[in-house]
Formats: C-alpha cells, structure tokens, sequence
C-alpha cells in the first residue's frame, strides 16, 4: 500500500538524523586526531627545550681584576724599576704611593709639587703607568711591601679597569677591596689613605658615572682606624662638569694644579698620622 506523508516525512527526518550523526562522527574524530598530533608536537618540544637547557653550558663570571698577573711589553722595565726600589731601599718610610700612571707622575709633572709636600719626608712611589688592581696584586705578591714598613700608604688604582667592558664595577670594586685588604695583612701597622678614582673625561660620560658608582661603595671602607677614603674629584671638575686642562693636562692624567688639589687634600689626614 502507499505510504502516507506521515510515513515519508519520518522516513526523510530518520535520514537527515543519520546524516548528522555521521557528520558529528566525523567531526569528533578529527577533532581527536588533531588533539593527538598536537599533544606529540608539544611533548616533543618540551623534551627539547629542556634537553636544551639541560645541554646548556654554565657561564661562570671571572674576575680578572683579583687574579694577579704582570705586565707585559715596555712597561716590565718601569714594573722591574720600582720592585727593585722598594727590595734597594727597605726599612721605615713615613709615607708610600701605590697606583698607576697617577701616581708614577709625581715623579713627572707633579714633582715641584713632591719636593714641596714630601722632600723632607722619607716617601716611596711605587706607580707603574697603565696599573690595573690585578698587576698591584702581582707586585704584592712579587715582594713590592716586604721589608717596607710606612707610616702611610696612599692608595690611587682602578682607573684602568673602567675602560669599556673591560670590568664591571662589582669588579673593580673587589680588586681595589683586594689591595687594600693586602696592605693591611702585609703591614699590619700602615694606615690607608684610600682615593677615590678621579674623574676622567673633558665631560660627562658612561665611565664617569662608572667611577661615581665605584667610589660610593669604596667609601665605605673608610672604618676610622687602619682605612681613611679621601675623594678629591669634586675639586678636579669645572662648575659645569667639565675638567680644565690646566687641572688635567688630557683629562685623565693631573697637572701641577692637579697634583697640588691632590697634596692639599691629604696633608691634614697625612701629618695626623705621621704624629703618631
């Protein structure tokens, strides 16, 4: 018999549902498929990445500003003058300079300056042009304070090792930290005048904000007893933070007038301890 339009319109409902069932079917299985490939993808770069990291070396920071090493070229002559000067000349001094080019230029354009403040005093430079703390250490460690005992010892060094990326300031800080410590476990009985590094720069700059940072934190090893921090660089600078040329000849390195901030500075700190 025929069907009814009931029956077809059941027939017809029944094929549209299959159909659906079929699509959502199809659809979940893709859909767990993806997941699947998904889910191997992560898993595998997460197994990488930690087998990268696992991989990775460790970078382990040196401090090349506390280990001692000497110096090399031309300079071994000016390095071999003042180790032998100090194992020449041992015994009892009032006063001993310890530094870089700074310092050795009191024997350069700071010597009507030297006559004046210490020719009557038993004084000792022991300055190398182009010094970093780790070639002081070196000199330490050569014998440059045995069989010198000073009253004094005037401590001007780190310069060098602000230039470019060469140290950071925890660095430069350590190794001039490391001198001083030196000092005082070698001569037991010297007292400490410890410089702040000068300003270097015709202006404003990187390294001098460097250097601002390093001489804060050496301030604090000013204890009132053994260590006494002078900072001169506020006197060495013009009212606009630039520095002379007749203060500092290129801006690195101090003139007479330089020298004679410099000897100003000290004297009061310098005869207090030699009344001792």
């Amino acid at each position: 018999m025929p069907a009814t339009n009931a029956q077809l319109t059941l027939v017809a409902g029944i094929a549209i549902l299959s159909r659906m069932k079929l699509a959502t079917l199809l659809l979940t299985l893709a859909t767990a498929a993806a997941l699947m490939q998904f889910s191997a993808i992560a898993q595998t770069n997460t197994t990488a990445q930690t087998n990268a990291v696992a991989e990775a070396p460790v970078v382990v920071h040196t401090n090349t500003a506390i280990i001692p090493v000497p110096r090399t070229g031309n300079i071994t002559n000016r390095q071999s003058l003042v180790l032998q000067r100090a194992k020449d000349n041992p015994g009892d001094y009032d006063i001993e300079f310890i530094g870089d080019s700074i310092t050795q230029g009191w024997e350069g354009a700071g010597k009507n300056v030297w006559q004046e403040f210490y020719g009557q005093r038993k004084v000792i430079n022991m300055g190398v042009s182009g010094d970093r703390t780790q070639h002081v250490l070196w000199r330490f460690e050569q014998g440059q304070l045995d069989g010198v005992k000073a009253k004094a010892a005037v401590v001007m060094i780190g310069t060098n090792n602000s230039n470019k990326e060469d140290n950071s300031e925890a660095d430069i800080l350590e190794g001039v930290t490391a001198i001083v410590n030196q000092i005082r476990q070698r001569q037991p009985d010297t007292k400490v005048l410890l410089m702040g590094i000068f300003p270097r720069g015709q202006t404003f700059s990187t390294q001098r904000g460097k250097i601002l940072q390093i001489n804060e934190a050496l301030a604090k090893l000013d204890d009132g007893r053994n260590v006494f921090y002078i900072d001169i660089g506020p006197q060495l600078i013009e009212s606009d933070g630039s520095i002379s040329k007749s203060m500092m000849r290129d801006y690195l390195h101090p003139g007479e007038a330089g020298y004679k901030v410099w000897a100003n500075a000290m004297e009061p700190k310098l005869k207090e301890i030699l009344a001792n």
